[in-house]
């Protein structure tokens, strides 16, 4: 399911670029229908007509059940998220964890949820509060058993804002999106695909939004999954780091070429590390 070609990242946060509605459903209930055998509970998040919503789950096996019982809902937009202007995300990771807590006491094994969420993301100011909370709810989702699809569109948001929310997912149909920078837990950052040339102003943002923190003076990001880097992108990992007082690492990256980059360049505040 991943755009940049990595199908072995994490699969539990998934962005959809909303363009194609049959391709969306059949994405849609298939990510349902997998919390389903896994007796999760099951949210749509829309701001569709919840009548027509339920009529459009229902017809997926199972799922018509599950809605009679409460084990799946319908959820308006504007009744999930603590501010649908401009989104808090702390308070808004804290509300999906109080969610996902109710699911776990009710008997259920998680939180699955679909969120079809561009109605939180059309202004720029809505956008850099949400990709904040994207990172931020990333790293809950390695630790705890909540999952999302999030979904935008494209046609009411354009390519730009659409990359700077996929680009924060780990996985996800976004073709055009060349790198991901997710959580991979216990402090640190995971790196796949490639940082080109072009990907420089779009991984500036991405650092931006996510604000990875040093840990003992390094900020760690693991790269076994990035398969080019640019020296452009290399130089702004290194920037970024020192800003913090802090050397960013590179861990487990493979083959040898960007490790031979930054030696031979000798780029600082970077450095390559064996994976541990």
């Amino acid at each position: 399911m991943s755009g940049d070609g990595c199908p072995a990242l994490p699969t539990d946060h998934v962005c959809w670029r909303h363009d194609d509605p049959a391709a969306f459903e059949a994405a849609a209930r298939a990510f349902l229908t997998v919390g389903l055998a896994a007796g999760e509970e099951l949210w749509f998040v829309t701001e569709r007509d919840p009548a027509g919503a339920r009529e459009w789950l229902a017809a997926v096996p199972g799922l018509a059940d599950a809605l009679r019982d409460g084990s799946a809902r319908v959820v308006p937009l504007d009744g999930t998220y603590v501010d649908a202007r401009v989104a808090d995300p702390a308070a808004q990771v804290r509300a999906y964890a109080e969610a996902t807590e109710a699911a776990l006491a009710a008997g259920h094994a998680g939180l699955r949820v679909v969120a079809e969420a561009t109605g939180l993301v059309r202004t720029p100011r809505q956008r850099v509060a949400f990709t904040r909370y994207e990172h931020l709810i990333d790293g809950y989702m390695r630790a705890h058993p909540f999952s999302a699809m999030c979904v935008y569109d494209p046609r009411e948001l354009g390519a730009a804002a659409v990359a700077e929310l996929a680009c924060l997912h780990p996985a996800g149909n976004v073709d055009d999106v060349l790198f991901r920078l997710y959580a991979a837990g216990r402090g640190r950052t995971g790196l796949a695909g490639e940082l080109d040339r072009s990907a420089r102003d779009l991984l500036a943002t991405a650092l931006e939004r996510a604000a990875p923190r040093p840990v003992d003076g390094r900020v760690v990001f693991e790269a076994g999954r990035l398969r080019f880097a640019d020296h452009r992108c290399l130089q702004l990992l290194g920037e970024y780091a020192r800003g913090l007082g802090a050397v960013a690492v590179l861990r487990g990256l493979p083959g040898v070429g960007v490790a031979r980059l930054v030696d031979l360049l000798g780029l600082p505040g970077i450095r390559v590390e064996a994976a541990r």
